[in-house]
């Protein structure tokens, strides 16, 4: 929840309502590990705007939210005015790569605990290669070892990353909605083709390329703002 109210400012006459996911943020308990799924944390959205009296709303999220995003509008395109996603991780199935370095993540976590785990974790080869590619990158992930809970949720770093939001993309060309996709270059998690493939795929959709966090924080978080907000204020 943090991480979309620390990136976006609504403009007068927009709401922006976040929620932490199961075994995210600070929900408490993590509940049963087979409602950690991208399916569950829509079904939770669905609860949320059902209990705020939310008929639509335009629905978006970052990575992971991105895909609960997608997964909502697909299968509650009546309460869907519009979709954002920003530097989204998935297409239509678990990316290999990233089910690699989660699952080694949550091995560490489970056999040494979070500060022994971050202290092996970099020094392993997937930390280095990130780091190599993306420092922004790399402290991501090294921060899944900081969160205050990050043995108590491990749950989801061996869970989400073996999910997918659709198994079929050709759902994606029925979405009738305005879309936004953003997404950037040297990103090892959330791949800029991921993005570009997605508004090419949806139709309609438009697609902003950002600057990386690795190049400027500042500047990311700059256009970040300006597009998505251009985007709300022009179609709602």
């Amino acid at each position: 929840m943090t991480q979309s109210f620390g990136l976006f400012r609504p403009p007068g006459g927009i709401r922006l309502i976040g929620f932490d996911c199961r075994a995210h943020g600070r929900t408490h308990p993590v509940g049963p590990s087979e409602k950690v799924s991208l399916a569950s944390f829509a079904d939770d959205l669905l609860a949320l705007m059902d209990h705020l009296q939310v008929e639509k709303a335009v629905v978006g999220g970052i990575s992971m939210g991105a895909a609960v995003a997608l997964n909502f509008a697909l299968r509650h395109p009546q309460r869907v005015l519009g979709l954002v996603l920003h530097r989204p991780a998935w297409l239509d199935a678990p990316r290999r790569d990233n089910v690699v370095v989660f699952t080694a993540m949550a091995d560490l976590l489970r056999e040494h605990g979070a500060e022994r785990g971050l202290e092996l974790f970099k020094q392993s080869e997937i930390y280095q290669r990130a780091l190599a590619r993306s420092t922004a990158s790399a402290a991501s992930l090294a921060s899944q070892f900081m969160h205050p809970r990050a043995q108590e949720t491990v749950v989801r770093l061996e869970k989400i990353p073996l999910d997918a939001p659709g198994a079929d993309r050709r759902q994606w060309r029925a979405l009738a909605v305005p879309t936004l996709v953003m997404a950037n270059d040297d990103d090892v998690i959330h791949p800029l083709e991921y993005g570009v493939t997605l508004a090419r795929e949806i139709p309609g959709a438009e697609f902003k390329e950002l600057t990386p966090k690795a190049v400027s924080v500042d500047l990311h978080q700059e256009e970040t703002q300006r597009f998505l907000e251009a985007f709300l204020l022009r179609h709602f």
